[in-house]
C-alpha cells in the first residue's frame, strides 16, 4: 500500500520511514525540512517506492496532493520543543494544531483508512497515578506543547468518527535514539563540549520520567496501528523511569567526561527545569502489553545506546 509520512525527515519520523520500506511498502514522505534532514532518508533516493514532497501542512494544495492515493497516514510532523523559550504559543498553534486540521481536511473524502497520530505524555500534565493509565483524567497539561497536542487528539477523534476513517493515538512518553537532535541528551552533550570541567542540570535533578527507545517506539506503532476500533488510545513508553541526574552520569560517561562536575540550577515550581516540565512521568503500558508489545530496552539501556550514539556524532569522545 502507499503510506505517507508527514514528518518522515526528522528523527522518529524517519526511523519510520525505514521500517516501512523495509516491509515493502510504497512511502510518500511530506516535511518541510525545518528541523528534519533529508540525510535521514539518503538510503532511499532513486528508489521507485520512495517519494519525497518539501512542503508544509500549512499549505492546503500541498497537503492534499500528498494524501492523494494514500491508504495510510503516519502523522509525525509537529513542532517537538515543550519548552516555552523554545517555542512561541503561536509556533504550537499553527505547526500542532492547524496543521493538524489541514491534513484533517485533506484527508476527509478521502481514499485513507488509518490516520496514526504521535501524540505526548504531556496531555496528561501532572498526573497523580503513576504508572498513568490511558483513561486517567481530568486530562490538564501544564505546557502549550501539551495543550497542542490534546487539541489535536480531540479533533481526530472527532472526524475519524464522523468521516469514517480509523484513527490510532499514542501517547509517547520521551523517545531517544539516532537522529534525535534535542532533547536533555542532545543538550547534555552539547553542554559538556562547551565546558568539559562542569555539566549544568536544569531543576533539582530529581526529575523521574521514561525513556524509550526508537525502534521500540516504532515496533509500538505498527503493532497499535492493528487495532480494529475507530479510535484507539495507546501509551508508549518504557515501563521504567530515571532520573536527570542518573541521565546525566551515563552522558558523561558515553561523552568522555566522567569527572564533570554536575551543578543544579534548582529550577522552578518545586525543581522542575523550567515552566510547563512534567517532573514525574510514567505511562502504564497494558494495553499495548495486552496485543503483544513489549518494549526491548530499559530507560536507562535507551538512555545510554543514544548518548554513545550522539557523544559519536557530536565527536565528543575523547
Amino acid at each position: 500500500m502507499r503510506i505517507l509520512v508527514t514528518g518522515g525527515a526528522g528523527f522518529i519520523g524517519s526511523h519510520l520511514v525505514d521500517r516501512l520500506m523495509a516491509e515493502g511498502h510504497k512511502v510518500r514522505v511530506l516535511d518541510n525540512l525545518a528541523s528534519g534532514s533529508m540525510a535521514n532518508l539518503e538510503q532511499w533516493k532513486g528508489s521507485p517506492s520512495f517519494e519525497f514532497i518539501r512542503g508544509d501542512l500549512l499549505d492546503r494544495v500541498t497537503t492534499r496532493r500528498a494524501v492523494d492515493g494514500c491508504a495510510q497516514v503516519y502523522h509525525m510532523a509537529a513542532n517537538p520543543e515543550v519548552q516555552a523559550n523554545k517555542a512561541s504559543p503561536e509556533d504550537h498553534f499553527r505547526q500542532n494544531i492547524e496543521a493538524t486540521y489541514s491534513l484533517l481536511e485533506a484527508i476527509r473524502g478521502s481514499k485513507v483508512e488509518i490516520l496514526v497520530f504521535a501524540s505526548s505524555s504531556t496531555v496528561y500534565g501532572d498526573a497523580t497515578v503513576l504508572p498513568t493509565p490511558e483513561d486517567y483524567g481530568p486530562l490538564a497539561p501544564i505546557s502549550l506543547y501539551g495543550a497542542s497536542k490534546l487539541a489535536c487528539e480531540a479533533m481526530i477523534s472527532a472526524y475519524a468518527s464522523m468521516y469514517g476513517f480509523r484513527a490510532v493515538i499514542y501517547r509517547l512518553a520521551n523517545i531517544v535514539g539516532p537522529r534525535s537532535n534535542h532533547g536533555v541528551i542532545w543538550d547534555f552533550t552539547g553542554k559538556l563540549r562547551m565546558d568539559p570541567d562542569t555539566l549544568e542540570v536544569l531543576g533539582d535533578g530529581s526529575q523521574s520520567k521514561s525513556y524509550l527507545h526508537v525502534s521500540d517506539c516504532v515496533e509500538g506503532f505498527l503493532r497499535g496501528a492493528e487495532s480494529g476500533e475507530q479510535v484507539a488510545i495507546y501509551n508508549l513508553g518504557s515501563e521504567d523511569r530515571v532520573t536527570v541526574l542518573e541521565i546525566a552520569e551515563i552522558v558523561k560517561r558515553a561523552a568522555g567526561y566522567p569527572d564533570a562536575e554536575v551543578v543544579l540550577t534548582g529550577g522552578v515550581d518545586g525543581g522542575r527545569g523550567w515552566k510547563g516540565d512534567v517532573k514525574y512521568m510514567q505511562l502504564g503500558m497494558s494495553l499495548l502489553r495486552s496485543i503483544g508489545w513489549t518494549p526491548r530496552h530499559s530507560s536507562a539501556e535507551a538512555v545510554r545506546l543514544t548518548a554513545e550514539n550522539v557523544a559519536l556524532v557530536r565527536g565528543s569522545i575523547i
